[in-house]
């Protein structure tokens, strides 16, 4: 019995309250079934592409021919990344060498021979662009690993002078350079187009045997962002000229016909062509005269003049020729153009200030021969 009742005594002692505490536990949440989160991350592609992507309903609504403004040089600086760049990368104290390098050409604007714009571009270890490594355009050059230290004399040498750079060693480009807008804290739009087609640029140029001819890079913000997927295309013509031409309303289905065409065969798709570095705006619009296999517009396009192009609204231009905080590194090629209009304004003013005093004067002898009219009348009445 007493080695029962020694059995007993487990079973009668209270429970303790880690016991306890064992059956009340909540279960951990349930995470989403792999099949669940791939469903939602569709789904959140789809809405991001309805709102910002292909299928907006902005796309194709604007005429895009016209929507680059006039410059003949393109100055791409290799930095970062495009989902670390911040909205004004190149005015950013967290991005000095691009701040530097704007600010460079904005002290020396007036010592810069041809109107020069500055993009920032991807530069990634390992690959065959590197961050500080900076790309001409027309010129095909390349030159390795900018400081900071040496920005003054980079732009001294390089942009201002025209000759090699002392601190460096110039190095031929060769193939043809695509540059994708992809800048998403800028832009939305550019954000979710921008990734797409660049792995789309990928796909193509592997499959056609082109990885060593066609380079493909992300850039920051080149203006016009209602037109995403925006792109420019440095290759040579036809005649072996290098043209930077820039597209809009670019979709991944276009760009067999980008490799096919344009860079395969020179000729300009013209549906989806903004304009092209060296081209005034007026030339722009006279694409018609190029050979264009693609040449019909989309049927939803509509001209939307001064909208769109490649300056800036609020005026605090932070790529392209612009510049950090709305400068110019390009010399203003408007400048006789207005005060031309100035001076035909004065001239208006004057002519019609001239035909005001020539009405008033017949009126006053009017009225002077009417005055005396009626007098004599008053006159011969009295007699």
């Amino acid at each position: 019995m007493r080695g029962a009742h020694r059995c007993l005594i487990p079973l009668l002692q209270r429970p303790s309250l880690s016991s306890f505490a064992s059956f009340t536990r909540k279960p951990p949440p349930l995470s989403p079934s792999p099949t669940l989160a791939f469903a939602m991350g569709e789904t959140a592609d789809a809405d991001d592409d309805v709102k910002f992507g292909f299928q907006r309903p902005e796309m194709y609504k604007a005429s895009l021919a016209g929507t680059v403004d006039p410059y003949d040089r393109h100055v791409l600086l290799c930095y970062g990344t495009h989902d670390s760049w911040p909205s004004r990368v190149e005015a950013s104290d967290s991005d000095p060498l691009p701040k530097l390098l704007a600010s460079a050409l904005k002290a020396r604007k007036d010592d810069v021979p041809v109107k020069t714009r500055l993009t920032v571009c991807e530069g990634r270890d390992g690959t065959e662009l590197t961050d500080g490594d900076v790309l001409i355009f027309p010129e095909m050059i390349k030159y390795r690993g900018l400081k900071e230290s040496d920005v003054d004399s980079f732009v001294e040498d390089v942009l201002v002078n025209g000759k090699p750079w002392t601190s460096g060693v110039q190095e031929v480009l060769t193939g043809s350079h695509v540059f994708v807008c992809a800048h998403n804290s800028r832009d939305k739009r550019c954000g979710v187009c921008g990734p797409a087609l660049i792995e789309k640029f990928k796909e193509e140029t592997e499959v056609r045997g082109l990885k060593d001819k066609v380079f493909v890079s992300a850039c920051s913000h080149v203006g016009g962002h209602k037109y995403a997927g925006n792109l420019i295309i440095f290759s040579a013509d036809a005649d072996g000229k290098i043209s930077g031409h820039w597209y809009g309303y670019v979709a991944p289905t276009d760009v067999p016909d980008l490799l096919d065409q344009h860079i395969g065969k020179g000729e300009i798709i013209k549906r989806l062509w903004r304009g092209q570095m060296g081209a005034l705006v007026d030339e722009a619009s006279k694409v018609d005269k190029e050979k264009h296999p693609n040449g019909n517009s989309h049927p939803n396009s509509e001209k939307e003049p001064n909208e769109g192009s490649t300056k800036e609204e609020n005026g605090n231009v932070a790529s392209c020729c612009q510049g950090a905080n709305g400068f110019s590194c390009c010399r203003d090629g408007n400048v006789e153009e207005k005060q031309g209009k100035e001076g035909l304004s004065r001239l208006q003013n004057l002519v019609g200030k001239w035909e005001q005093h020539e009405v008033l004067a017949a009126v006053g002898v009017i009225g002077a021969v009417a005055t005396v009219a009626l007098a004599c009348s008053f006159y011969r009445r009295s007699r």
